[in-house]
């Protein structure tokens, strides 16, 4: 598994470096922009049930992976898949809630923990910030502390930091209302996590069935 990882960990900067924009705009926040956005977290505020489709990569700079991501979040709960072909189409499935996380997939069986972050930290060595990135891949500031906020041209944030992380949007879709984020970069050296989404889905996971 350690030298599969390795094996991802050399494909995934060429990934970054490829997927890299021209610079982007940074425009300081002044009263209407921020109202605005206070005005697209308000409509998000209860956004906790969706489904989202795409790809993550992540590195700490030596080691790392990438593959398609599958993330059901239906209230405090979550179930979070990533499929990395290059590990022989093994799968990492994450789940769990408040009471506590459990990481399928590895050789050994399944992994618990109390913490997901932290699981994700011991079993992989991947600094993933779950609990922020769950907002702020909606583009929104998390509840983790004070946030830095740069906007785009379009109006839209171009870069958030929050908690040590630089997150760097760099594509929107904006034919949804509110716009939501489609290709995200977050960075807190010397971890890298990029997410590119394909779909998203908001239709309650118990009303699928």
């Amino acid at each position: 598994m350690k030298n599969a990882l390795r094996l991802l960990a050399a494909s995934l900067p060429l990934l970054l470096v490829a997927c890299a924009p021209r610079q982007a705009v940074r425009i300081k926040g002044d009263a209407a922009l921020l109202g605005q956005q206070q005005a697209r977290e308000k409509q998000l505020a209860n956004a906790d049930h969706w489904t989202l489709q795409g790809r993550l990569g992540v590195s700490d700079g030596h080691n790392g992976g990438s593959g398609s991501l599958t993330w059901t979040q239906d209230g405090d709960h979550y179930d979070f898949v990533l499929r990395g072909p290059a590990l022989s189409g093994v799968s990492f499935h994450l789940s769990g809630g408040p009471d506590g996380a459990v990481l399928d997939g590895l050789r050994g069986g399944p992994l618990r923990g109390p913490d997901a972050e932290a699981l994700m930290r011991r079993a992989l060595g991947w600094d993933v910030p779950l609990h922020d990135l769950r907002a702020w891949i909606l583009g929104l500031r998390a509840d983790s502390g004070p946030a830095v906020l740069r906007f785009g041209e379009n109006k839209l944030p171009s870069l958030l930091q929050q908690d040590g992380w630089a997150v760097d949007y760099r594509a929107w879709d904006t034919s949804r209302q509110p716009p939501l984020p489609s290709t995200v970069f977050a960075a807190k050296p010397p971890y890298k996590v990029r997410l590119s989404v394909e779909s998203w889905d908001f239709t309650p996971p118990g009303a699928k069935e």
